[in-house]
């Protein structure tokens, strides 16, 4: 179980870096949960941009007044 959560852990850091490893996502025994992982890790960096695009918006209208 270690290892699936350390290929987790691993896939999640790197898809927040945006650097994929192949030969990780590749290993038969905990390629899926390093994928997974990438995934995941992909996922929070679209949400934490659209939340920094969300701020520009609202913001956007402030210099004008």
């Amino acid at each position: 179980m270690d290892d699936e959560i350390f290929a987790y852990v691993t896939g999640r850091s790197d898809g927040i870096a945006g650097h994929r490893d192949p030969v990780r996502a590749a290993d038969v025994t905990t390629g899926a949960d390093y994928r997974m992982g990438f995934l995941d890790g992909r996922i929070e960096v679209f949400h934490l941009l659209a939340a920094v695009r969300r701020i520009q918006d609202e913001s956007d209208g402030d210099f004008l007044r």
